[in-house]
């Protein structure tokens, strides 16, 4: 997907439509739902879930208003085939970065060095991450937001629950001399 668009329909809510013990729903975290948006490039994204269910979690869909679906840069930061991946991405008509990172089956901590970001801009670092007791088998929807001032010589550790994920906005504050 470095390479070109693939078709798949990330943005999915209701991730118990069955029951939390249902065989038959998502295997993903809320957060992990955000941070597709940013791995998979695709230039035709779209909210694929019914409004009701929006509405339900207004907080975590401000990152879907806000994700753009041009690109200007993309970088693989991290990744295993098959274990976990970690896309950064510049917005094609602004100066603000994505990132997005998601994991399989098994929990973990990844460690994202910002040098990617512009030297010498202030960022506002918009976080949508797993929570601290988040897993997609009985915590899917457990997320944490938050917001940091972080620069290209900072660094994030995010955990990631299992079959979970993060994704950020970098929104630029300014440079860091102002």
């Amino acid at each position: 997907m470095l390479s070109g668009p693939m078709d798949f329909t990330p943005g999915i809510f209701d991730l118990s439509f069955n029951g939390l013990e249902g065989e038959n729903r998502p295997r993903t975290t809320l957060a992990k739902q955000l941070a597709l948006y940013v791995v998979i490039y695709s230039p035709i994204q779209m909210a694929a879930d019914l409004p009701r269910n929006y509405e339900a979690n207004l907080k975590p869909f401000q990152f879907i208003l806000d994700v753009t679906t041009d690109w200007q840069e993309s970088i693989a930061l991290a990744g295993e085939v098959g274990e976990f991946v970690t896309i950064a991405r510049k917005a094609k008509d602004s100066d603000d970065w994505f990132l997005g990172t998601l994991t399989d089956e098994n929990k973990r901590n990844v460690h994202v060095d910002l040098s990617f970001l512009d030297a010498g801009k202030k960022y506002e670092a918009q976080i949508y991450r797993d929570g601290n007791d988040a897993n997609w088998q009985t915590k899917p929807y457990d997320i944490i937001i938050e917001n940091k001032v972080v620069t290209s010589s900072d660094s994030l550790t995010l955990p990631l629950a299992t079959s979970g994920g993060a994704a950020i906005r970098f929104k630029l504050l300014s440079a860091s001399g102002e």
